[in-house]
């Protein structure tokens, strides 16, 4: 039998030591690159964002007026990341200069948020298989791999953020049966998401769902819905004044918080909170309540913007597709992804694919299918894995939230085998791990001539070093025109301002770059001049989107990657990776 838990160390220490373990390999991994690129477009972006609220602009305005000038366009994303990104530069500006700040506050940042995230994670084994299992998910955590990939240095845009809140939510819910303040903070951390992003949506959902059907089958539990109901639509007024300005208050959004979500989540919750009142009704008289009040407020939410049930992207130009979102490398749905990149598919979709079946077997036992805590943690877990599925991006969320699951399942494996000593249960924990879950499946479909079709993820080359912007920024500043992924570094990492950028607000944009790298070169001046495009620059070898092979062969887009500019173009020197162009 395992040892009494107070004959064991501190679960808090051993929660610190398993971090520190995972951000050591994290910078031991990643710290050299902080200082040679941008990770990623997001990351980029953020920090043009967090640098204008710094040099001064207002809290509430979003505006970015160096992409798509004069126009601009509107973010959505949070100023409360930009709040913290800038609070944790100031800590490191009293004592580093900018340079070095701004690359230690790149690296802490993702990696403070892993401390919530594997708290959370182990909060939710211990409530559906115990201390043991907890423990198992510190393990699993620190050698997490794939699920480790959002907290890396560097990673400064919203997701590591929404996965940690993801974590507690859930981590909240399944214990609210047993801690009586539990129910409360599930729906402040549930308001605090929406401020954030709409990206943890389905968990949010699925945590609401959890409990209005709780609500039902158990009068007792009429309380904790009384309290989540309340802090959700108190949280979520707060959240809304905090990040929404007063000019778009009356505004619905299909992609942040907009008068359209408040509506959703205020009448729900406040419906919740009559949950007290009906504690002594019949089931069915419960059932109504929840129904009646769901319905409500999803009629609500459709009414002031419809447009929202096509999605996230609801309101965005149909015609962006074709062109630009129907090739986001992250926006891909797993099967698809799957014949691009079998060997890549296989590492990310392994270990979710083994809590699936750890869950289903712990399903069998009667215990679990009547356990609260198991059923909603097991729903977190397929909701993220239908969101994979539906778009890769949903990775992280989903490996997160499978380690209880199979942390859990590996205690029942324990008791199986009648394994007492610690040595054969860590070496089986090891073997649970993501890490070697996945680079043991990637290796054996290697071994098998799996995965030989053609990765037809975006090539990056030198595309996102830091490096190979140092031409450009040398340059007098005007507008760009060219690759869309260029615009968030030129933004970051020169004076200049970018025609499109991979955001769907700026559809305006990224139509506008598209059509001169698309049309033919005489087409393309034209269309340059009535931009007022200062420079092109292109970088790497993938066409734009939505051209046939005649389009594409006389498109400006081609005659660049012959080295064959138009007359008017020059090309300017640069020792990097980007082709430089200046319109004569």
């Amino acid at each position: 039998m395992p040892q009494s838990s107070t004959n064991q160390p501190n679960f808090a220490l051993l929660l610190a030591v398993a971090w520190l373990l995972a951000v050591l390999q994290l910078v031991a991994q990643h710290w050299g690159a902080t200082a040679q690129t941008l990770l990623d477009t997001d990351d980029a972006m953020r920090l043009v964002q967090m640098r204008d609220f710094i040099a001064g602009q207002g809290w509430y305005d979003l505006h970015q007026p160096r992409i798509n000038p004069p126009a601009g366009y509107d973010s959505h994303w949070s100023r409360l990341i930009d709040a913290g990104l800038t609070g944790l530069l100031w800590v490191f500006g009293r004592v580093f200069d900018l340079p070095i700040a701004e690359r230690l506050m790149r690296t802490v940042w993702p990696m403070l948020w892993l401390l919530p995230t594997m708290g959370g994670a182990a909060a939710i084994a211990w409530r559906i298989a115990g201390r043991e299992a907890a423990v198992i998910a510190l393990l699993l955590g620190t050698l997490g791999l794939q699920a480790l990939s959002q907290f890396r240095p560097g990673r400064i845009d919203h997701h590591n953020v929404q996965i940690a809140l993801s974590l507690l939510l859930v981590a909240a819910i399944v214990w609210s049966d047993r801690v009586r303040w539990a129910a409360a903070v599930a729906g402040v951390i549930t308001a605090f998401a929406l401020a954030i992003g709409l990206e943890c949506l389905p968990y949010l959902m699925v945590c609401g769902i959890a409990f209005a059907l709780r609500y039902v089958a158990d009068p007792a539990a009429a309380k904790a819905t009384r309290d989540y109901g309340l802090a959700l639509a108190a949280g979520s007024v707060v959240a809304f004044f905090a990040v929404v300005g007063p000019a778009h208050w009356a505004q619905g959004y299909c992609d942040a918080i907009g008068i359209n979500w408040i509506a959703l989540v205020v009448v729900g919750g406040l419906g919740l909170a009559f949950a007290r009142q009906h504690e002594t009704a019949g089931w069915w008289s419960r059932l109504a309540l929840a129904v009646t009040v769901g319905a409500v407020a999803v009629a609500l939410f459709i009414a002031i913007e419809p447009r929202c049930l096509r999605g996230p992207y609801g309101q965005v130009d149909a015609a962006l597709g074709p062109i630009w979102l129907d090739h986001v490398h992250e926006m891909q749905p797993l099967f698809r992804e799957m014949a691009n990149s079998p060997l890549a598919t296989v590492g990310i979709a392994t270990f979710p694919a083994l809590a699936a079946v750890a869950a289903i077997l712990m399903l069998r036992e009667s215990a679990c299918r009547r356990d609260f805590a198991f059923l909603t943690a097991t729903a977190s877990f397929t909701a993220a894995a239908l969101t994979t599925v539906a778009a890769i991006k949903g990775y992280s969320y989903t490996t997160w939230l499978a380690i209880p699951l199979v942390a859990a399942f590996a205690v029942r494996l324990f008791a199986f085998l009648r394994l007492t000593s610690l040595l054969p249960r860590a070496a089986i924990g090891l073997l649970f791990t993501p890490a070697l879950v996945s680079v043991g499946a990637v290796s054996l479909a290697d071994a098998a001539s799996f995965g030989r079709a053609e990765d037809t993820a975006p090539e990056r080359g030198g595309c996102r070093d830091t490096a190979s912007y140092a031409d450009l920024a040398r340059l007098p500043p005007g507008l760009v025109a060219g690759t869309i992924e260029l615009g968030p570094f030129l933004l970051a990492l020169t004076p200049h301002e970018a025609l499109a950028a991979p955001y769907h607000r700026n559809g305006d944009g990224i139509a506008a770059g598209h059509a001169i790298l698309a049309a033919p070169p005489d087409a393309a001046w034209r269309l340059a001049a009535e931009k007022r495009v200062i420079y092109v620059a292109v970088c790497g070898h993938s066409s734009p989107h939505g051209l046939t092979e005649p389009q594409r062969a006389a498109s400006l887009w081609e005659k660049l990657q012959a080295d064959e500019p138009p007359a008017w173009l020059q090309r300017l020197d640069a020792s990097g990776p980007i082709a430089i162009y200046r319109v004569k």
